[in-house]
């Protein structure tokens, strides 16, 4: 049974991982959707959205524990001031996996991780659909 092992390895050993991890996550915090493996970004989901849960509440515990997993300081500090507000009301979910297709080369199935609340378009959209809902 797989009970409480929610690690995806990604072929890769544990420094390597954290590390590959930690970049994605800081390059999604300063660019807010970034394009990726399906299999990155699912690995990316769960390392980041406990992340941002926590950085709902700023004290300075909160910004040391996502500090020694993000490693940056600038995405720390971005985390905290811009991403926080941003999502304060919503209780979870926080990104969005859309997948892309396959890659030309080698076939790899592709996918854009972004955060929900920075996609004003996809927001748009959903709304007008549900006002015609109602009508």
């Amino acid at each position: 049974m797989r009970h409480r092992k929610k690690v995806i390895k990604l072929g890769r050993k544990t420094a390597h991982r954290k590390a590959m991890l930690a970049n994605m996550a800081s390059s999604l915090i300063e660019h807010k959707r970034i394009n990726t493996t399906l299999t990155k970004a699912k690995a990316l989901k769960v390392f980041i959205e406990p992340l941002i849960t926590k950085s709902k509440t700023d004290d300075t515990h909160n910004r040391r524990i996502c500090f020694s997993k993000l490693r940056d300081k600038v995405a720390v500090k971005t985390l905290f001031d811009e991403v926080a507000k941003k999502i304060d009301n919503r209780p979870g979910g926080y990104t969005r996996i859309i997948k892309l297709g396959n890659r030309m080369g080698d076939n790899a199935s592709m996918a854009m991780i972004e955060f929900v609340d920075y996609n004003e378009i996809y927001s748009q959209n959903k709304k007008s659909k549900d006002k015609k809902k109602e009508s």
